[in-house]
């Protein structure tokens, strides 16, 4: 089909712009891109979908969220949550222990279906739920599939639950990993999840590494979130917590490092040698007040820096409003985030989707994977190649697309979720929050 007859941002090398523009998908690639006339006239025989002015665009990455918060919504918590450790354990953990399975599936069918309404084709997510592990990855793949959705999974394996469940968390991500390299359809990805160094002693680093032996190398990691997670590193083994990842060979290009915010020059350093991605999530570092991280320090030296939620949104359109404003503050520089928010969403996201996929992600460009979305957008400056970011940034927001397809497929329609039943879901989910809420 065609897709056509709206303004065209590419986000590709040559950063084509069209403003009266089309993309030809074939099964579930681009096959081409151009004015809509010229694509209409080249290919008469294809359905031709006219979105009648609005913006067509790549969908947006996710690089870190976590399903298993979603019941956190509104929710209130009787414990303190008054700094990084109590937030996890009263908040966080206490959550993650009384999910079912039921409770996984539910949870993931909500993150999706919110990410797809706001614009999401790809979600990178980091899942626990240490009551719920066997199968735990398998269920959130369900529910994907059965919304079209693109995604990464992991479980985070930590050592705050007791051995029995370590163990099983490890066979979690094992078996995960190896079912999904079975299937090509290049729709869900499986990485091995390790929560922090706070909670990984040596001995389950080496069960991991062992477990992980002719594997795969992809890792995705909390790194130095908190400042606690440093000062336990160097108190227990007399080492920064990268200096310890990439002592037990964690670290390099498939590898994700989630946050951050306290790696210092030579860390820092040991992340670029090492070609490991790290991902950006502004609105929670900011939330749980553990700092900001030195991302344009770590652009400008060359890292692979992308942009996720940590689950505070499923719009990364709001996640890099903040990323944008979160730099301009802590750096006192006005304008200094822009360009790093524009770089990690649309430059760095899908160059770390890259390292799991086939074909190109977050890119109209013949070839990549047909992940597009349209947005309602009538704009009231003139917009073109040139300052499209500038729009994307101030005047964007999930709550303006439209469209929403994936690998191919129309997921979401005129605003409509084709692959579930959105209500039903919805309503499960808050039946089921009445029965959690009394419990935190």
């Amino acid at each position: 089909m065609i897709i056509g007859n709206g303004i065209l941002i590419t986000n590709n090398s040559s950063n084509a712009f069209l403003e009266n523009g089309a993309v030809l998908i074939k099964e579930n690639l681009i096959e081409d891109f151009g004015s809509f006339e010229h694509l209409k006239n080249s290919y008469p025989d294809e359905e031709v979908i006219d979105v009648k002015g609005k913006v067509i665009m790549p969908g947006m990455i996710c690089a870190h969220s976590h399903i298993y918060s979603a019941y956190a919504r509104g929710m209130s918590v009787s414990k303190p949550t008054t700094d990084f450790f109590t937030v996890l354990e009263n908040l966080w953990w206490s959550l993650d222990r009384k999910l079912t399975l039921a409770d996984v599936k539910l949870n993931a069918f909500t993150t999706y279906i919110e990410s797809i309404q706001n614009g999401v084709t790809t979600l990178i997510d980091h899942h626990s739920g240490p009551n719920s592990v066997e199968g735990s990855l398998f269920t959130i793949a369900e529910a994907a599939k059965k919304l079209g959705v693109r995604t990464s999974l992991c479980y985070e394996v930590s050592d705050r639950d007791g051995k029995d469940i370590t163990k099983k968390a490890i066979q979690e991500n094992i078996n995960f990993i190896k079912e999904c390299r079975k299937n090509d359809d290049d729709i869900i990805k499986g990485l091995f999840g390790l929560h922090a160094s706070f909670t990984l002693c040596n001995e389950t680093m080496y069960k991991v590494k062992e477990a992980m032996e002719g594997i795969c190398n992809g890792y995705h990691v909390h790194v130095a979130e908190g400042i606690e997670d440093e000062y336990d590193s160097l108190r227990k083994y007399g080492k920064r917590v990268v200096e310890r990842l990439f002592d037990f060979g964690i670290l390099g290009e498939q590898t994700i490092a989630v946050h951050g915010v306290h790696a210092n020059q030579s860390e820092i350093e040991i992340l670029k040698e090492t070609d490991t991605s790290v991902v950006h999530n502004p609105a929670s570092n900011m939330n749980n007040a553990v700092g900001a991280p030195p991302v344009v320090s770590m652009l400008n030296q060359g890292l692979r820096v992308g942009l996720g939620t940590d689950a505070y949104t499923n719009d990364m359109f709001e996640s890099m409003k903040v990323a944008n404003i979160l730099q301009n503050h802590q750096l006192c520089t006005p304008g200094v985030g822009f360009m790093a928010t524009k770089k990690m969403q649309f430059e760095n996201n899908p160059k770390i989707l890259k390292k799991y996929y086939n074909h190109d992600l977050g890119v109209i460009e013949k070839n990549a994977y047909a992940d597009i979305i349209t947005l309602d957008y009538d704009p009231l400056t003139p917009m073109n190649k040139d300052n499209w970011f500038g729009h994307a940034l101030f005047g964007f927001s999930g709550r303006i697309v439209n469209d929403n397809i994936i690998n191919g497929k129309f997921i979401m329609k005129n605003k409509e979720i084709l692959t579930v039943d959105v209500k039903e879901i919805m309503a499960q989910s808050r039946e089921r929050t009445k029965e959690i809420w009394p419990l935190m």
